[in-house]
């Protein structure tokens, strides 16, 4: 397990971690945001920029890549709303370094292989800028799930190629000393109120996950599902759904324990008809992840990921395929199972896919949103913290 011991901060703490991290020594750093509504994301930052400008810091360069999400279809408030977080994130960066906008654009009409495309250019736009940065931040407060965990499983792989230590001395994860922080503006009750309606029916893969899901050499393989659940997408799965077989063995994965001690229950609820009414999924394969701890929905969703590709071993392999709907941390911690088993080679026998159904339209409060006491929180992923295995 890469992650077995993780560095994980929330609240006032997050600031004890950028003091310990940054001070006393020069940063290349290079920040990742998303050009949408959700105004989290400026509160993030101008927390970050302000730790940032103290007196023992030294930002020796500083680039802001602001990636722009285009086509989605939003009423006029959160039009504005994108507008004016926008022009924020661009004044609050400026005391640092300079910002450069690359596009992210979903199309009506492209197929599949169009939309995966256009998500490979996008990461590719990423990493070009990633050598030579001391730091790498990844801010997913204000970017679609696709987009993010593509950035998030890319990122890792770029920086950690190889999961096996050198001569048992040197953890994979310290990654030649380079920084790279997740951070997120959590929270999960307003992620559920904010509707994603009308998903494409064309499946994006995230890059680096393909494989899995469409190679013919992997079709007779046994699948196994892992639905990630949150309020409102119900659409999205379904139309996930529709390309998984129904002999398919399906474990979902409900926030517990949770803020709304309530919430995993409601979530069953309201997905039984797709997941259980229709496939007759047994409830004891239901799988509770820790809502607010990112690293323990790791562990979960890794050791039941395990599990199965070990047992199915003797039938010749199994393809692992999750569906990342819930909230932003839960996401994450999908995101870094999926990137710890992803295989090294084309020889494994078994895949992992992570298909994502986008939504073309996204609906929510911009009251809402300007009004949210979203808690931060940050991921250390890679760098001086993992030093050694010890």
């Amino acid at each position: 397990m890469l992650w077995d011991h993780y560095v994980f901060r929330r609240g006032d703490a997050v600031h004890e971690l950028w003091d310990s991290l940054l001070k006393d020594r020069p940063v290349d750093l290079l920040y990742i945001a998303g050009r949408g509504f959700d105004v989290r994301a400026e509160t993030v930052m101008r927390e970050f920029v302000a730790g940032q400008q103290g007196a023992e810091r030294r930002t020796v360069s500083a680039t802001l890549l602001l990636l722009g999400l285009h086509d989605y279809e939003l009423d006029e408030g959160l039009k504005q709303l994108t507008e004016e977080n926008a022009t924020a994130l661009e004044a609050v960066f400026s005391s640092l370094g300079r910002t450069e906008m690359v596009t992210v654009a979903t199309r009506d009409g492209e197929d599949e292989a169009s939309a995966s495309d256009m998500l490979r250019q996008i990461v590719k736009a990423v990493l070009d800028e990633v050598d030579g940065k001391t730091d790498i931040i990844l801010d997913v407060s204000s970017l679609p799930r696709a987009t993010y965990l593509a950035l998030l499983t890319n990122i890792l792989q770029k920086l950690v190629p190889s999961k096996v230590a050198t001569q048992g001395v040197v953890h994979p994860l310290y990654a030649s000393g380079v920084n790279f922080q997740v951070f997120v503006a959590e929270d999960a009750e307003l992620d559920g109120h904010i509707r994603a309606d009308d998903p494409s029916n064309d499946l994006v893969n995230i890059p680096g996950f393909f494989a899995a899901w469409q190679a013919e050499s992997v079709q007779d393989w046994p699948l196994v599902w892992f639905p990630v659940l949150g309020e409102g997408r119900v659409n999205q799965l379904q139309k996930i759904a529709g390309s998984i077989p129904m002999e398919a063995e399906v474990c979902p994965v409900v926030p517990h324990p949770s803020k709304d001690p309530r919430r995993a229950d409601r979530l069953l609820v309201e997905y039984r008809n797709p997941l259980f009414d229709s496939r007759s999924t047994p409830t004891s394969n239901i799988l509770y992840a820790n809502e607010s701890q990112p690293f323990e929905a790791y562990r979960q969703l890794l050791g039941a990921m395990q599990r199965y590709q070990s047992s199915m071993s003797i039938l010749g392999g199994c393809r692992l395929v999750l569906s990342p709907l819930g909230s932003k941390l839960i996401t994450l911690g999908s995101g870094l199972a999926c990137f710890e088993m992803r295989p090294a080679d084309l020889t494994a026998k078994y895949g992992v896919a992570i298909p994502h159904a986008e939504p073309r339209r996204y609906v929510a409060s911009a009251d809402s949103l300007r009004q949210s006491k979203a808690e931060i929180y940050v991921l250390l992923l890679t760098g001086e913290a993992y030093g050694t295995q010890d």
